[in-house]
C-alpha cells in the first residue's frame, strides 16, 4: 500500500497542472525532497503529509488508495425497514490500508461511509516517533478527537504541552498549531477522528488564497495549512 503513495500524489500534482518546483516552494520544501515522495524513496511525515493532500485538494482515502465501499442498495420498498443499516460495511483488519510514513509514525484506515465527513485512523508513534521530524507545529482543517489506547504521547497545542496517557482522550479544533511526539520507550497507538477536514478540502479557493499558495510567499507547510484556512 505504500508504495503507491508517491505515485498517487504525483498523478494528482500533474492533474492539477502544477509543477514540481511550484508545489514545493509552496509548501516551504526542496523539491528533491517532492520529488523523492512521489517516486517511493521516502515517505512524508504526518505534516508534511496533511499540507500536500489539503495543497493538491484531495482526500487521504485517495492518497491511500482506498475505493468507495460496493454496499448493495436495498429496494425502495425496504428503506423505511432498514435505514442506516442498510449503508453498514464491514472492513477486516487484515484489509485495512496502511501508510507507514516518515519518523516511526504509522497510520491504519479504519472503515468510513462513502463520502463520509471523517477520517478514522488507528496510529501508532514508535518511540521517538513525531508528527514532523523538523519540530513544527502543523495546522489543517478540521476538529480533531483522539483516544490513546496504549503507551504515553506528548502533544504540544499552541504554547501548552500535555502527556497523555492510554485511556486519555483530547479534542481540539485542528486549525490550532500542535505536535505529536512519543517521548517513551514503548510505542503509543490510539484512535483518531479528524471531522470536517474532507470537505474544507473540495471547496474552492478564493483568488487571494490562490495567489499566496502559488507565487511562493509561504514559507512553510504550516503556512499554507493557515492560508488554506482562511479560504
Amino acid at each position: 500500500m505504500t508504495t503507491d503513495i508517491g505515485l498517487r500524489l504525483r498523478e494528482a500534482r500533474k492533474s492539477r497542472g502544477m509543477s514540481l518546483r511550484s508545489v514545493a516552494q509552496s509548501l516551504g520544501v526542496s523539491a528533491s525532497l517532492v520529488s523523492q515522495v512521489e517516486t517511493g524513496k521516502t515517505q512524508p511525515s504526518v505534516s508534511t503529509l496533511y499540507a500536500l493532500v489539503n495543497h493538491l485538494g484531495i482526500s487521504l482515502d485517495e492518497v491511500m488508495g482506498v475505493a468507495a465501499p460496493d454496499v448493495a442498495k436495498p429496494a425502495r420498498s425496504d428503506t423505511r425497514f432498514l435505514g442506516a443499516a442498510s449503508r453498514t460495511a464491514i472492513q477486516r483488519a487484515e484489509d485495512n490500508p496502511v501508510l507507514e510514513m516518515e519518523n516511526g509514525v504509522r497510520w491504519e484506515r479504519l472503515a468510513v461511509g462513502e463520502d463520509g465527513p471523517v477520517d478514522v485512523l488507528l496510529v501508532t508513534y514508535e518511540p521517538g516517533g513525531s508528527s514532523s521530524i523538523e519540530g513544527k507545529l502543523m495546522r489543517h482543517a478540521g476538529v480533531e478527537y483522539a483516544y490513546l489506547i496504549e503507551g504515553e504521547l506528548t502533544m504540544q497545542l499552541e504554547f501548552d504541552t500535555h502527556v497523555l496517557r492510554a485511556g486519555d482522550s483530547v479534542h481540539f479544533d485542528s486549525v490550532r498549531p500542535h505536535l505529536y511526539s512519543n517521548r517513551g520507550t514503548v510505542p503509543a497507538r490510539g484512535v483518531w477522528f479528524v471531522l470536517g477536514r474532507r470537505q474544507h478540502a473540495e471547496t474552492m479557493p478564493d483568488q487571494a488564497g490562490t495567489r499566496a499558495i502559488h507565487d511562493g510567499s509561504l514559507g512553510s507547510a504550516v503556512d499554507v495549512l493557515r492560508a488554506m484556512d482562511r479560504l
